[in-house]
């Protein structure tokens, strides 16, 4: 199976666009922390961290799969690399952090942009259709009625990705009817979902390696 992460930023121009990218992205995260919008998030060519100290999730699935990694700004030159699928069917994640370090050539300056949201506990993000295309996972996890080596059915992709098979042939996969994650901390290259409500919304971009969720 193959999804698409698609990005291409051009560095070059990352001065001279940097304050309307901003308010653009601000206008994005006004609309996910209302649950307007669809969602999906990918960094070109790279991958990026989310932290999240309560995750419990409806009709988890895990399975194996493949993205298509666009690694030039052209969109040219791509990658493939192999990720561990999560998805779940609703999700409620309390404190939520995402962030990635971009690091820019044309002056040579290293770049953190970061997410957080659902610091409230009595207020966490929902997410519906959830997918986390990952790399790396740490977590305290608890399943509840697991199947281990299943042959997934009737899963198919979040919004922004157009494939549909679950599963790649001989693939290893499970589902369980719900799943508790605490201290999770995971290496993603994309994160999409049906609908994203982002409470407590907040977005830094700077400098400091403190930046980074973990």
């Amino acid at each position: 199976m193959e999804s698409q992460v698609r990005g291409g930023t051009r560095w070059k121009r990352f001065a001279v666009v940097m304050v309307p990218s901003v308010a653009a992205a601000a206008c994005v995260g006004v609309g996910l922390a209302q649950g307007a919008l669809a969602a999906s998030f990918s960094v070109s060519g790279q991958q990026f961290k989310v932290h999240v100290d309560k995750l419990h999730g409806d009709g988890f699935a895990q399975y194996g799969g493949i993205d298509t990694v666009y690694t030039s700004t052209a969109g040219d030159k791509q990658t493939q690399v192999p990720v561990a699928i999560s998805s779940f069917d609703d999700a409620t994640l309390t404190k939520m952090c995402q962030s990635v370090k971009t690091t820019i050539p044309v002056i040579n300056k290293t770049f953190y942009l970061r997410l957080d949201a659902g610091g409230d506990p009595n207020k966490p993000v929902t997410a519906h259709n959830l997918y986390i295309d990952m790399s790396q996972l740490d977590a305290d996890a608890k399943f509840t009625n697991i199947d281990i080596g299943v042959a997934l059915k009737d899963k198919t992709r979040g919004p922004a990705v157009k494939d549909t098979a679950s599963t790649l042939p001989g693939g290893f996969a499970q589902q369980a009817e719900s799943a508790d994650l605490t201290n999770v901390d995971q290496t993603a290259w994309a994160t999409s979902a049906g609908t994203f409500a982002l409470s407590g919304l907040s977005m830094k971009l700077g400098t400091s390696a403190d930046m980074e969720c973990f």
